[in-house]
């Protein structure tokens, strides 16, 4: 599966039928999709955050539920690969770690995997396995959150960056994340806590 920065819909078609077109592959010709796959469609609009929003016009849409509408057709059909390209770009700050949630929970589910294209590091260090650093168009590097040293990830996105320095956090419900701060340029300051 894939999804595009912009889903190149400009016609008049429900949010059903854009999630719908995610079976188009595994229908024949003039066949339509059937009772079990607009349910799946239905319950994956559901699990996106547009349940009950079946039959409103894709065009009508925020960008940011057009995005979700389009995760919810990827999410929908038989897929083993997701190829994204900045899933979150229109979504808010909820709606952002939301997605990325319900990413991780599909990889989960079976043998799965995402590839995905984000320009937020700390999403990406909060919701990744593995992280591919480019640069410039070059391979800066591949990181692991869960297991690399903070120094050497801080030295590696410094390279993007500038100078940052990364901290653990644990949140309310014992979970750590990273937070990642901008450092004064040139600041050879030593690794802290908050």
């Amino acid at each position: 599966g894939y999804i595009p920065q912009r889903s190149g819909i400009g016609i008049d078609i429900s949010a059903l039928d854009v999630v719908l077109m995610g079976f188009n592959p595994v229908l024949g010709l003039l066949e339509r999709p059937s009772a079990a796959m607009r349910a799946r469609a239905a319950a994956a609009l559901a699990e996106v955050g547009l349940g009950g929003r079946e039959e409103e016009n894709y065009l009508h849409l925020s960008e940011g539920q057009k995005q979700l509408c389009i995760l919810a057709r990827t999410l929908a059909a038989p897929r083993r690969l997701l190829l994204l390209d900045e899933p979150e770009s229109a979504l808010d700050f909820h709606h952002r770690y939301r997605t990325m949630q319900l990413l991780r929970n599909w990889v989960r589910e079976k043998e799965r995997a995402v590839l995905a294209a984000l320009h937020d590091p700390l999403l990406a260090l909060n919701s990744c396995d593995s992280l591919l650093v480019l640069a410039n168009g070059r391979v800066q590097a591949l990181l692991s959150p869960a297991g690399a040293p903070p120094e050497e990830m801080e030295r590696q996105l410094s390279a993007v960056y500038g100078a940052v320095s990364l901290h653990r956090c644990t949140d309310r419900s014992g979970r750590h994340q990273w937070v990642m701060l901008k450092e004064p340029e040139g600041s050879d300051r030593k690794r802290g806590s908050l």
